[in-house]
């Protein structure tokens, strides 16, 4: 009931401020088509960490407009940006989903943020787009829910600056589940991040869910670094 509160509240400020685009600026929408296609050449994700984990899949590098969008949701409170960037990802899970002739019925799970950070952005930021993406791929006649059932345990320190090896080594155990909201047993999951850097976060998480018996299918991210 909070979290509906807090989007609604926060859509309700959107439609009374004027919208920029975050990409370029220009008036009248918060993320641009020009400035969308920019996250849309959807790639495979290689890391160290991953190696042994699910596919991991991207909708672009971790630069420019692209960056500036992720940054900008994440940091500066721009909750407008959560429907258009998750309509992308569903776009891609979909286009994932046919390639791979894959069950067509998915559960997304967000990654994890540490609750200060959660609580400085108003609520899970990857759990908002996780639910805008389950209604639109809903919507497009493919059925899926969101479970934001991760979350970080006290402990695990901001992952900025670490280095590969100490990213992992922070999350190490500390990715935890609430076995309340995990998606039932024997479903297809798809795992939602912001930004693969490491892949430790996703390794992370994969590995709290494939402990639960609730193995990922895929990694599906806004963005990745060059890696």
């Amino acid at each position: 009931m909070l979290t509906r509160l807090r989007d609604a509240l926060s859509g309700l400020a959107d439609l009374l401020l004027p919208q920029h685009c975050v990409g370029c600026d220009v008036a009248g929408t918060a993320w641009c088509r020009e400035c969308a296609g920019r996250l849309g050449g959807l790639r495979r994700v290689e890391r160290p960490l991953l190696a042994d984990g699910p596919p991991v899949f991207a909708l672009g590098r971790y630069r420019g407009a692209a960056r500036r969008a992720v940054l900008a949701y994440k940091e500066s409170g721009r909750r407008d940006l959560a429907a258009p960037l998750a309509a992308q990802l569903a776009v891609a899970l979909r286009s994932i989903t046919l390639d791979r002739a894959l069950p067509g019925e998915w559960w997304l799970v967000p990654a994890p943020s540490r609750a200060m950070a959660s609580r400085r952005r108003g609520g899970s930021h990857m759990g908002r787009i996780a639910r805008h993406a389950a209604t639109a791929l809903t919507e497009s006649g493919m059925p899926a829910r969101a479970a934001d059932c991760l979350l970080t345990a006290r402990g695990a320190a901001d992952s900025a600056g670490l280095t590969p090896q100490q990213r992992s080594d922070n999350l190490n155990g500390r990715v935890l589940v609430r076995p309340e909201r995990l998606p039932p047993a024997g479903t297809q999951v798809a795992l939602l991040d912001d930004v693969v850097t490491s892949g430790a976060t996703a390794a992370g998480s994969a590995a709290a869910l494939n402990a639960a018996r609730c193995p990922v299918s895929l990694v599906l991210a806004l963005t990745a670094t060059a890696g």
